[in-house]
């Protein structure tokens, strides 16, 4: 069992920056592959990054791709999602998501832990 716990979420104009992180207890964190999803209201939740355990691969939505960056700390079991450049687009609340599976992934149904989720919100 993983816990997971976002935070670094609020309010940031359009063009801002904004680091979320999601801190994980229990298992080996090491182990899981990690992700980022979003939810903006009356949409689908949808890939935003990820980040692989083994070798540290990472892939991202074709939305984010040149602004956002994740990144992971073992040592301190937490994963980072760096947020630039934000666009109003980019309002949802933000999840992270531990997988099990041995292969990197951008399905959601293939992630076993969630975290509650941090609202995000970029105003124009």
């Amino acid at each position: 069992q993983v816990q997971l716990v976002e935070s670094g979420g609020g309010l940031v104009q359009a063009g801002g920056s904004l680091r979320l992180s999601c801190a994980a207890s229990g298992r080996t964190f090491s182990s899981y592959n990690m992700g980022w999803f979003r939810q903006a209201p009356g949409k689908e939740r949808e890939f935003v990054a990820a980040i692989g355990w083994r070798d540290g691969h990472t892939t991202y939505a074709d939305s984010v791709k040149g602004r956002f960056t994740i990144s992971r700390d073992n040592a301190k079991n937490t994963v980072y999602l760096q947020m630039n450049s934000l666009k109003p687009e980019d309002t949802a609340v933000y999840y992270c998501a531990a997988a099990e599976i041995s292969f990197l992934t951008t399905l959601p149904w293939e992630y076993n832990y969630w975290g509650q989720g941090t609202q995000v919100t970029v105003s124009s």
